[in-house]
């Protein structure tokens, strides 16, 4: 395989991502391994095919077990040396990384139009991904433990530690923001790390890597791979080096993810997977703003987001009035379809054909259920990977529509009457991410966010609104563990405990 596999022309205009000047790209297919880029050992590839068109858009190094063992040990070499820079040298380098991704937006862009069918128009991954790189650049210095002196004759303190080798899974839907989110935390505490990116958008991650290098990031402490989850991802989670995993994907992966690491050497295991998030709408609620917001939530990247407001519970006197503001802001926010290269456009196609399958898959079996589709139909086949915008109203509530992730722009707007009937339906979820409540009226709304099953509550807000200093992740099948903020920095270090005898 050649050191990239093809040049592309795309749309650039130096760090602006408008495509206004055109400008060729050479795309990076091997492994980031020990600070160099190499092919797979096995020489093994995969295609990458680009959902707009059918087309290849990249030919990328397939890893297999021995190129995990080889990120692994080069992570290890990599180790102490890196633990021992001082937190001042690891956020000069974070930050000087973030500086090259501002310099690099339109090629990030571009890579995940062709990848994933990303619009360059409303790419947004990185303001978001280097926000999460800098806060965590900055918290170096508090990585600290506590002393106590509860007994006379001790000394006693704990001491926070990096674990030394660690391995972090992406996936695919919001690549840089995943990378930037797992990097982060684990890079400022003092491990080294093993990637995996998504089959599905390898290419921002490579180019991730290339920028590390350029910034100076010592070989071996960033080491990415891209690969199938099978071998790639279960030798990694497997792998009797690696002191801890974190994993961001659907719940079946991630308790694939949390077995394999039990079953080799009880590495520490951090999911965050997927969601069926409720949003319910009160009747007091400013319905302009609940049905926008809602809008967003479920267009936003096409819908593939695993906190998405996938479940609109509206208080039935203003259902009928919801409902038509909805449709309409839905179709306001997803704009113009079409080419994601395209600047004018603002929505593109979902990520693959298995995924334009898989949300056919749940409409067709929606459609058998005599459902009612308020906006949109089961997608036609067709050359790109399209779906218009889906609403089913009042669907029965254990159909599959309701409990189950579709990862698409779908959602089901379900009337009630009663608080504690939205409350007890909006519980009725294996799943546990995300959950928003809209109404005028304190008292409910904080009754609302106590009761809500869910890691991360919105009041007159709804996802994909989070910051960088409070932690977010899911209870139930949504995950364990917590990312971002003080927690999330704490999951990447560990505890140990020392007793000092003063007498």
């Amino acid at each position: 395989m050649e050191s990239f596999s093809s040049t592309y022309l795309a749309a650039d205009a130096d760090n602006d991502n408008s495509g206004t000047r055109p400008r060729s790209y050479n795309i990076e297919t091997r492994h980031f391994i020990d600070g160099e880029f190499q092919g797979s050992k096995s020489c093994l590839t995969f295609d990458l095919i680009n959902p707009t068109t059918g087309e290849r858009s990249a030919e990328v190094s397939a890893a297999q077990a021995e190129d995990v063992d080889l990120a692994v040990v080069a992570a290890g070499r990599a180790s102490t040396s890196w633990a021992k820079r001082s937190a001042s040298d690891r956020r000069a380098m974070m930050l000087r990384i973030c500086d090259l991704i501002d310099q690099n937006v339109g090629e990030f862009a571009y890579l995940e139009a062709i990848s994933m069918g990303k619009p360059v128009a409303n790419y947004v991954d990185h303001i978001i991904g280097t926000s999460i790189l800098r806060y965590y650049a900055g918290k170096g210095h508090d990585i600290r433990g506590f002393t106590s002196l509860t007994t006379d004759t001790h000394l006693n303190m704990t001491l926070k530690q990096p674990y030394g080798v660690t391995a972090a899974i992406i996936p695919w839907n919001v690549s840089l923001i995943m990378l930037c989110m797992k990097i982060g935390p684990s890079l400022i505490a003092g491990n080294t790390l093993v990637l995996k990116s998504s089959e599905k958008s390898p290419l921002t991650s490579l180019l991730f890597a290339r920028l590390a290098k350029q910034a100076g990031l010592p070989a071996g402490v960033l080491n990415i791979l891209s690969g199938l989850g099978l071998p790639c991802g279960d030798s990694l989670a497997r792998h009797m080096d690696v002191r801890k995993i974190s994993f961001t994907g659907s719940a079946r992966t991630g308790m694939l993810v949390q077995r394999a690491a039990a079953e080799s050497n009880l590495k520490d295991c951090t999911l965050e997977l997927g969601g069926k998030s409720p949003l319910v709408v009160l009747e007091d609620s400013d319905l302009e703003k609940a049905a926008q917001a809602a809008a967003f939530s479920i267009m936003f990247n096409s819908g593939q987001i695993c906190m998405a407001s996938t479940r609109v519970y509206v208080q039935r006197p203003v259902a009928d009035q919801f409902l038509t503001l909805y449709k309409e802001k839905i179709l306001q926010v997803r704009g113009r379809v079409g080419d994601p290269l395209d600047p004018q456009t603002t929505s593109g196609p979902v990520a693959d054909r298995q995924q334009f399958n898989s949300i056919k898959s749940f409409l067709g079996e929606a459609k058998k259920q005599g459902c009612s589709f308020s906006l949109g139909d089961v997608p036609l086949e067709q050359r790109g990977c399209f779906v218009d915008p889906v609403i089913i109203w009042d669907p029965p509530k254990n159909s599959d529509i309701v409990k189950k992730e579709v990862f698409g722009p779908v959602v089901c707007v379900i009337p009630f009457d009663s608080e504690d009937e939205a409350i007890e339906q909006a519980n009725d979820s294996d799943f546990g991410l995300y959950a928003s409540v809209f109404t005028r009226d304190i008292n409910r709304a904080i009754r609302f966010a106590k009761e809500f099953e869910a890691g991360t509550i919105g009041i007159n807000t709804t996802s994909p609104y989070h910051c960088e200093n409070l932690p977010i992740g899911g209870m139930k099948s949504s995950g364990t563990g917590r990312e971002l903020g003080l927690e999330g920095l704490d999951i990447w270090t560990e505890t140990k405990s020392v007793f000092m005898d003063l007498s």
